[in-house]
This record gives C-alpha cells, structure tokens and sequence, in this order.
C-alpha cells in the first residue's frame, strides 16, 4: 500500500500519555437526555480498551452534534456508556483546557482513562483554521504539552479539518487507531486494487454528497457507470426532462437542491453514456406501493426505484469488479418501499467484485440484512469514505501520513 501511516503496532505506550480522538457522536432523546444508540462507542472501545490495557493514560477527545441542534449536549452519559462497554471507569471531566483538567490529567496513573468535555462545546473547534494556526489555539497549546502521543481514531470525522481532528498532528506524533487503521487500510486496499467495471449506486436524501461524489469519480475516470437512485435520481429524471410534476420538484427546492439541477445537466452533456437513470419509480398512491414508468409519474410522492428499474440495476451491479454504494435507494424504513435497497444491496453482495457501502444509513440497512455478510467493507463513516472513494484528499488522513514522514 502505497500510502504509509504510523499504527498502535509501532508504539509503546507504557506510562505515556495520549491524547485519543473518537466519533462517539450518538441519537439523544431530547426530553430525557439519554443516549439511544452506543454503536459508536462500542467501535472504539477496542481502542480506548487495548491503549489502557498497554498502560497508556488515555486522554480521549470527541464531540457531540453541534451548536443550535436539540442533541448538542454534555459527554457525561457517554463516560458511563463507554464504562460499562469495557468494564472500566472512564472518568468525565465537564471542560477541555481548564485548570482542573489540566490537573486530572497531570494526575492520571497508568491505564487510566478520561473524557474531556464535547469539543464542539469551544470557539476554536468549529472555523475553517489552517493547521498552523490550529497549533496556535488554547486547545493545542494546552493539552499538547501534556502528552507524548496523539492518536487518531475518528475515520466518520477524518474529512473535517477541525483542530481536534487535526490541530494536534505538527506537535506530537500521530498515530492511526484500530477503527482508523482498518477503514484506510480497507478503503485504500480496494482502491489501489480497483478492477473495471467500477460501478457506483448512488442515492440517498443527502444528494449533494452523492452528486459531488459523482462529479467526482467521472472527472478524475474512477467510474465507469453510475446507477442513481433515491433523491439523486430525481435530481437527474428532473435535469434529463422528465416531469416529476409538482409535489415531487417541490421537495427537491425545499431540500435546497435546485441548483444541483444544473450542475446534473452538465454532467449528463459530459457523461450521459455512464449515468443510469431509472426507468420507473415507485409511488406512493392511497397508502399503497403502485410502480409508474418515469413518464407517467401523477403528482404523488416517489418512495422507491421501481421494479423494471430495479432488475436493469442488479443486471449491471452483476457485471462489476468494483462496487460503491452511497445511500438508499427510498424509503427503506418503510416494508413496502425497501425493495429497491434490499435487493440491490442483495446484489452487491453476492457480486464476486470488492464492495464498499459508505456508511450512513446505508450500512444501518446492510448491517440489519442478512445480505450484509456478502459486503467487503461497511464504513462507519459516511462523508468520510465517500470522500476518499472519490479521490478527494482528507484533511485527517493527509494529518497522518505527514506525521509518519516526519516521525
């Protein structure tokens, strides 16, 4: 692999302090404030576990949603979520670079661990730094002194360029951790390898992402087909000249996707013979799943890649040595509108080419199929992974690699 990155296999964190950067990011229930879901604390608990059990004083970094959002909140219950996961005291600190969490971690024995308060509860973890100027901030130039490593474990946030994620890296060595190192070491693996066919299934209500992806992947010659699917298809039937009629346009400006109409109508001028368009939809009419052909879509809401469609897909995802697939195909949560997702996630998996789901709830919905078992990598991040699919350069990666050729 040509893209070189220190592990937790190059170090010896006896009695050494590190500082450990996670994506706990988890669903609140915003009337009782307890976490609903711990499937990201049980990913990096293999590596908060093995750096204490290796006598690191681990010193762990994350966040909580955002400032203005209803689950933006204290890491308190997640301290006690991630205690009860590896059978530990995680001890909570409610700051991040006062006097008292200096002094706790000043303190810390061997194998100890503490949660520092939710990053994005600061000024300087949010704006657009430059990596220099985040080695500037009270954050860096407090907590930095204090330790000897800093790792990495936080692929789902490795496209940010956040001081957390990256501010650490010019002043102490910067190590890859498990979840980190085996999604690049996955995702790398596939992508040094890539055999053609390379097909994308790309779809999802986060169209932009997809889309910039999209872009992407056909400019820079990663893709020879894409399949869309979900908003992105609507986006393009609508750039293509179908009429979706009203309802179904309306939702696409009130999701702020109008200006995403032109930038697919230039690329359908560009690369009209790789994007596949569906050819029928699946509608909901009178609380009923009824399939439309693209040209005779009523003035219903569309829930699903419609049967027709669905088989010309699976025909073409047969064919493929390289698979990515970036959000549903509908409203999977819904019995009758899954099909499209199941069935083509059934397809992937039982393809003989590598696959890649991009995390999001894509990889819910592999994970929760039998099918899952067939996928060759399910990332735990989704804007991270579609963004280093497409050969975009992530900020947290480029952190890492830098550190390895100077260390």
């Amino acid at each position: 692999m040509k893209y070189k990155f220190d592990t937790m296999d190059d170090y010896d964190f006896e009695g050494k302090t590190v500082l450990l950067r996670v994506d706990i990011n988890s669903p609140v229930d915003p009337t009782s404030g307890d976490l609903l879901d711990d499937t990201r604390m049980q990913l990096h608990s293999t590596t908060i576990d093995e750096l204490s059990r290796r006598g690191a004083k681990v010193v762990i970094l994350a966040h909580q949603s955002r400032p203005g959002k209803s689950d933006f909140t204290t890491l308190k219950e997640h301290a006690l979520a991630i205690s009860n996961i590896i059978g530990t005291e995680v001890q909570y600190v409610d700051s991040i670079f006062s006097k008292e969490a200096v002094n706790v971690i000043s303190n810390m024995v061997n194998g100890e661990i503490v949660l520092l308060e939710n990053v994005r509860f600061y000024s300087e973890e949010m704006p657009k730094l430059t990596i220099e100027e985040q080695t500037n901030t009270h954050l860096v130039k407090t907590l930095a002194p204090l330790a000897d490593y800093f790792v990495n474990d936080a692929f789902a946030t490795a496209h940010r360029s956040q001081t957390s994620i990256i501010g650490f890296s010019n002043v102490l060595p910067s190590i890859a951790g498990r979840v980190m190192e085996q999604e690049l070491s996955s995702l790398f693996g596939i992508l040094d390898n890539a055999q053609q066919p390379r097909i994308y299934v790309l779809g999802g209500i986060k169209a932009d992402d997809s889309i910039d992806v999209m872009a992407n992947a056909l400019k820079t010659n990663r893709a020879d087909y894409i399949l869309t699917t979900g908003l992105v298809a609507n986006i393009f039937l609508v750039a293509s000249g179908v009429d979706l009629k009203e309802f179904n346009y309306n939702f696409i400006v009130e999701r702020g996707y109008e200006n995403y109409i032109d930038i697919a109508k230039n690329l359908l001028d560009e690369f009209s013979d790789k994007i596949i368009l569906p050819v029928d939809l699946g509608i909901l009419e009178n609380d009923s799943r009824v399939d439309y052909p693209v040209d005779e879509i009523p003035n219903l809401p569309i829930y699903d890649i419609g049967i027709k469609t669905i088989e010309l897909y699976k025909e073409k995802i047969s064919t493929a040595k390289t698979l990515f697939a970036n959000g549903p195909a509908g409203v999977f949560e819904l019995e009758e509108f899954n099909k499209g997702t199941e069935e083509l996630l059934e397809a992937m998996a039982e393809s003989e080419g590598f696959s890649i789901i991009g995390g999001g709830h894509l990889a819910a919905a592999a994970s929760s199929m039998t099918s899952g078992d067939g996928i060759t990598h399910i990332s735990s991040g989704g804007g991270a992974s579609i963004n280093l699919i497409s050969g975009k350069e992530l900020p947290a990666v480029k952190a890492l690699i830098d550190s390895a050729k100077k260390n």
